[in-house]
């Protein structure tokens, strides 16, 4: 499903009244949506407030500035604990006029957001101020990626355009490639290597120390593209349905894939030939995976994707070797968990529920907990960037999400000092993986559109 219509979800929610809906058995965590308009909202959990009484989070604005969140002190847990593990706030909320918001990536003080459009829109770290635009000659952009003064991004041709910014009063930038790029009228032989994916390219992952962009696409397909000739030097069908995620461990170059045939790959580059070999299949349940990220330090290197069942697996690498042992799941999602972001031992997960969830893993172990639920989309949460912001005390991270609700929230969270106390075991859990047991129990405010086209079995790209 690529948009929800001419109207938005919050008039949408405006014209519609409270409905309840059986949800399928496909893949839901919960057996009931429950719909409302804006004047009648009712939640099952509490929802942060201001000090007169009203919901913290309101309508969007229809503008393309950013509209900051009600003048409110920090957020505490749902919970109410006597002694909360974090507090966030919402300091910006956008809302697109240009489509859906597909890709999302930061680099230099820069947030670059990809749409149905074909302009990839450039804010400025943390308040998002406009910085401009970078303009394709083709839209539909279903992935980016920065690192340092580079951007990539994936186009409904199926190429892949590389360029160069500059960061200064003004924004500045160029194209200065095209993969693959264009071949002679003369050149009647093309190799397996030089050939366009044949499907949507929906994710990328760049290898730092080679200058190798890694290609993910709906054709099954990975390609790996040498920047600095703009050659592919390899190419080879990874799974047996669409790629959904693809990233590099930048310590060993290990590189990680993940499917809609419900499993996650691990290959490791053959450097003498410039191919790729499969080292490892993880395939701990037949659900899709849709997500993918990875925390690694010095000790310790965590592996974790969500996929449609609103499981958020992981695995543990050992040392000195390729091999990856599943440590458990994170369970809280109702629905499927469609984007994962880690920063050091925290991690983050939006899900189609609406909701993002903020984990923590305690470290030296497998232990992990959910310290808050951060609520305020009204529709699958497409996308999550996170990027740290040390304070003297407090461990302070900013989280940008965007939603199929059309719009891009920025998020400024504070941790507080890890507690030592007990963890309960997570249910089901085969690998020895711990979660702290603090349920938020709530039922998702969906708009009744979406409802609607989850009961039909629509899926959304």
């Amino acid at each position: 499903m690529d948009s929800y219509g001419n109207r938005s979800l919050h008039s949408l929610m405006d014209t519609e009244t409270m409905t309840e809906q059986q949800s399928p058995n496909i893949h839901l965590r919960v057996q009931t949506h429950i719909e409302t308009s804006d004047q009648d909202l009712q939640f099952t959990s509490p929802r942060p407030s201001t000090s007169d009484g009203t919901t913290m989070f309101p309508m969007v604005s229809p503008t393309m500035s950013p509209t900051p969140c009600p003048e409110s002190p920090w957020t505490l847990s749902p919970l109410q604990s006597p002694s909360p593990s974090l507090l966030y706030q919402c300091i910006a909320s956008l809302h697109r006029h240009e489509g859906n918001i597909y890709a999302i990536s930061t680099s230099k003080g820069l947030i670059f957001t990809g749409s149905n459009s074909s302009r990839i829109r450039v804010w400025k770290q943390p308040d998002c101020m406009d910085r401009g635009h970078l303009r394709a000659s083709y839209g539909d952009v279903r992935a980016i990626l920065a690192y340092s003064n580079m951007l990539f991004s994936t186009h409904k041709d199926y190429k892949i355009r590389i360029w160069n910014f500059a960061v200064s009063e003004t924004f500045k930038s160029k194209k200065v490639g095209t993969l693959p790029r264009k071949t002679s009228l003369l050149s009647f032989h093309k190799s397996k290597h030089t050939q366009k994916h044949r499907d949507s390219v929906t994710c990328l992952a760049y290898y730092h120390s080679e200058g190798l962009l890694y290609s993910g696409s709906h054709d099954r397909t990975v390609k790996a593209w040498r920047v600095s000739d703009t050659k592919c030097v390899d190419s080879f069908v990874a799974h047996d349905d669409n790629i959904n995620s693809i990233l590099v461990n930048q310590d060993d170059g290990c590189l990680f894939t993940c499917s809609s045939d419900g499993s996650v790959k691990i290959w490791r580059r053959l450097y003498t030939e410039d191919s790729h070999t499969l080292t490892m299949t993880l395939k701990f349940q037949p659900s899709p995976v849709n997500a993918l990220a990875l925390s690694s330090s010095f000790n310790h290197c965590f592996l974790y994707s969500g996929s449609s069942d609103g499981m958020i697996n992981f695995w543990e690498k050992e040392r000195l070797c390729y091999r990856f042992n599943h440590g458990g799941f994170l369970q809280g999602h109702h629905f499927a968990v469609l984007c994962l972001a880690a920063v050091g031992n925290m991690v983050f997960s939006g899900s189609e529920d609406t909701t993002i969830r903020v984990w923590r893993r305690e470290e030296g172990s497998c232990y992990h907990e959910c310290l808050n639920v951060l609520e305020g989309h009204r529709g699958p949460v497409k996308c999550l960037c996170a990027c740290l912001e040390m304070e003297k005390v407090v461990m302070g991270f900013l989280v940008y999400s965007t939603s199929l609700d059309q719009t891009f929230k920025v998020w400024r969270i504070k941790v507080l000092a890890e507690e030592k106390v007990g963890f309960e075991e997570c249910h089901g859990d085969q690998g020895g993986g711990r979660v702290k047991d603090r349920e938020y129990d709530m039922s998702p405010v969906l708009s009744p559109s979406w409802v609607e086209k989850k009961l039909q079995g629509s899926h959304f790209q």
